[in-house]
C-alpha cells in the first residue's frame, strides 16, 4: 500500500499542509525544525492512533486551536480509501472512512499500516520498560485491531483495581468488604491481562527470527540479537530491580519461559491469580499493583550480554533499527498479497549512520512499495534509494 495524498489542518506547526506523495522512495528535506517529523508522525498516528513522541494527544493541536484533522488518500493495489481523523484534546477523537458519518477512531485501525522509525527508538533500547511494552502493544493492536479494547479494558480494570488498594491503604487494614471488591477486580485483571499477555508472546514470537535476521544484516557482527519476555506473573520478575541485577543466561531461541509460552490461557489466568495472591500484602503496604502486563519486560540482548548498559551506540541503533524491520516483515507475512505491504517511514535516520550501513539499509528496504524519509540535507541519503525529494520548509512542503 500506499498514501497518495495526506492533509493537515491545524497539526502542529500546519494551519493547513497538502502533500503528494508517490509509490516508492519520497524524501521530505528541510532544515532541523521546519515540521517534517510532523508529517510523518502525521501518518503514523492514524496507523496506531498515537504519536511516536508524545504520550497524548495535547502537543498535536496547533496552538490555540481546539481541534486538528488528518487525512489521508490510501492506494492499496486497485482499491482507495480516505480516511479522517479529528483530534481533540481532552475528548474522544472522531474518524470518518470514505466520508461517510463519523465512527469511533479505533474502527480506522487497520486501514494503513505503517512502520516507523525514529531516533526516539533509542529509547527501546536504552530507556524503561514501557517503551518496550508500547512496542509490542502497538504491534499487536494494528495486527489485531480487535485487540485494542482488549488493551483499553486491561487499563480500565487496572485503574479501579489500584483505586481500590489505595482505598484500603488509606483505611489502614483490608476490611471484608474490601477484600470482596478486591478478589472480583483480581479475576478482571486476570483475564483481561492473561489475554494481553498471550497476544504480546505471539507478536514476540513472529518478530524474534526477523530481528535477529535484520541485525545481522545490518551490523555484520557476530553477535546474536535476541529479546526474551519477562513476566511478573512467574518467578521473580520485579520490574523496579529489573536493571540492577546481573542477567542470566539465556536460549537465544526461547522468547519466553517454557510455562508462559506452553501455558493454555485458563492456565495463564490462573497463574495470574496466584501471583496477585502472592503479592497481595506487598501490594495493600505500597497501595499500588505490582503484578500484570503493565510491569512486564523485553530483555534484549546481543550475544550473551544485554543490549541495555552494554550495546555501543552503533549496535543500539542497529538493534532499534532490526526491531522496525522485523515488524515491517512481520506485516508482509500477516497479509502477502500484492498492494498490502506497509509503509516504511525513517525519521532522520540516515544522519546517524556510517556509510556501510547507509548501504546496507538501502539495500533492504529496496523493495518497499512505499519508503518516506527526512533528511535535513539531500546527501545523508544513500544514492541507491533514488526517489522524489520534496521540500519542505516553515507551514509549507513542496516539489
Amino acid at each position: 500500500m500506499y498514501i497518495s495524498h495526506v492533509s493537515l489542518t491545524d497539526f502542529r506547526s500546519y494551519a493547513q499542509a497538502d502533500v503528494e506523495l508517490g509509490p516508492g522512495t519520497n524524501v521530505l528535506v528541510g532544515s532541523n525544525g521546519v515540521g517534517k517529523t510532523n508529517i510523518v508522525e502525521a501518518i503514523g498516528y492514524l496507523a496506531n492512533l498515537s504519536s511516536h513522541r508524545v504520550s497524548n494527544d495535547a502537543p498535536l493541536l496547533r496552538f490555540g486551536t481546539e481541534r486538528a484533522l488528518v487525512r489521508a488518500r490510501i492506494q492499496r493495489a486497485k482499491l482507495v480509501t480516505t480516511i479522517e481523523v479529528e483530534i481533540t484534546a481532552g475528548k474522544s477523537n472522531r474518524a470518518r472512512i470514505n466520508r461517510a458519518n463519523p465512527v469511533r477512531a479505533r474502527e480506522i485501525l487497520g486501514i494503513v499500516r505503517t512502520v516507523l522509525f525514529a531516533p526516539e527508538d533509542l529509547a527501546l533500547v536504552k530507556g524503561d520498560p514501557s517503551n518496550r511494552r508500547r512496542f509490542l502493544d502497538e504491534l499487536l493492536v494494528v495486527l489485531r485491531p480487535g485487540e485494542a479494547a482488549t488493551r483499553s479494558d486491561y487499563e480500565r480494570v487496572l485503574k479501579q483495581r489500584n483505586a481500590l488498594l489505595k482505598s484500603a491503604r488509606a483505611g489502614g487494614k483490608l476490611s471484608t468488604a474490601h477484600e470482596s471488591t478486591l478478589d472480583v477486580w483480581d479475576t478482571h485483571l486476570a483475564q483481561t491481562g492473561a489475554r494481553l499477555l498471550r497476544g504480546r508472546l505471539d507478536m514476540l514470537e513472529l518478530l524474534s527470527p526477523y530481528m535477529a535476521a535484520a541485525y545481522a544484516s545490518l551490523a555484520d557482527a557476530n553477535k546474536v540479537a535476541s529479546a526474551f519476555y519477562e513476566s511478573t506473573i512467574i518467578g521473580d520478575f520485579d520490574e523496579e530491580t529489573s536493571g540492577d541485577r546481573q542477567e542470566p543466561m539465556r536460549d537465544p531461541n526461547l522468547v519466553a519461559p517454557t510455562a508462559l509460552l506452553e501455558a493454555t490461557q485458563p492456565e495463564l489466568e490462573e497463574m495470574f491469580l496466584e501471583a496477585l495472591l502472592k503479592k497481595r500484602a506487598k501490594e495493600l503496604e505500597r497501595g499500588v499493583t505490582l503484578v500484570g502486563p503493565h510491569r512486564d519486560d523485553i530483555a534484549l540482548h546481543l550475544g550473551t550480554a544485554p543490549a541495555k548498559g552494554y550495546a555501543s551506540h552503533g549496535e543500539t541503533w542497529s538493534l532499534c533499527l532490526a526491531l522496525r524491520l522485523a515488524a515491517y516483515k512481520v506485516f508482509g507475512q500477516d497479509d502477502p498479497r500484492p498492494g498490502a505491504g506497509p509503509i516504511l517511514i525513517l525519521d532522520d535516520v540516515f544522519a546517524e549512520l556510517d556509510a556501510t550501513r547507509r548501504s546496507r539499509l538501502a539495500s533492504i528496504i529496496a523493495g518497499a512499495e512505499q519508503v518516506i524519509v527526512t533528511a535535513a540535507v539531500a546527501s545523508d541519503v544513500p544514492e541507491e534509494l533514488g526517489g522524489t525529494f520534496l521540500k519542505v520548509s516553515p507551514g509549507q512542503v513542496h516539489a
